[in-house]
């Protein structure tokens, strides 16, 4: 038993390996989309428009040539939105004291029930200086990392 199901290739709907493309009506206009959904996700990782056949009726049928951009333009959507929220998550400065070039780092850590954040700081050789924890909305700029640098790296208040 594999947990790969049958391909299907229809004018509609073409399912290969873990991807789906189905076409659907544009619910805006008289158009047509296209959905791409990844097994398992309940949402489709890319919508677009899709093109109209011959017949400026219906819409053009899908092929292998325009599955496989589709599914290279659904993983570079997911790629992209994974690297956003890596960032959202992840922030950190440089700052330089007594001489001394320090990386301060904030790393959220999202959860249902209450997110939490560490700050750390390391040396130029990566070394780890310090790190406390510090609620999740604690805001990482220059100013507050070179505060909890002058206070001896202490839990920020905040």
């Amino acid at each position: 038993m594999t947990d790969t199901q049958e391909p299907i290739h229809e004018p509609r709907l073409w399912s290969d390996e873990h991807w789906t493309a189905r076409v659907i009506k544009n619910e805006d206009d008289d158009g047509w989309a296209v959905a791409m959904h990844l097994d398992g996700q309940t949402e489709p990782a890319l919508v677009g428009p899709w093109t109209m056949g011959r017949d400026k009726k219906n819409p053009k049928p899908l092929d292998t040539a325009a599955f496989n951009t589709l599914v290279k333009t659904a993983k570079e959507v997911i790629r992209r939105s994974e690297q956003q929220r890596h960032a959202e998550l992840n922030k950190n400065v440089s700052v330089t004291v007594d001489g001394q070039r320090i990386r301060v780092a904030l790393a959220i850590v999202p959860d249902e029930e209450g997110a939490s954040a560490t700050l750390s700081a390391s040396d130029e050789f990566d070394a780890e200086l310090a790190r406390v924890p510090v609620p999740p909305t604690f805001r990482l700029n220059v100013d507050s990392a070179q505060a909890w640098i002058a206070s001896g790296f202490e839990k920020p208040s905040r």
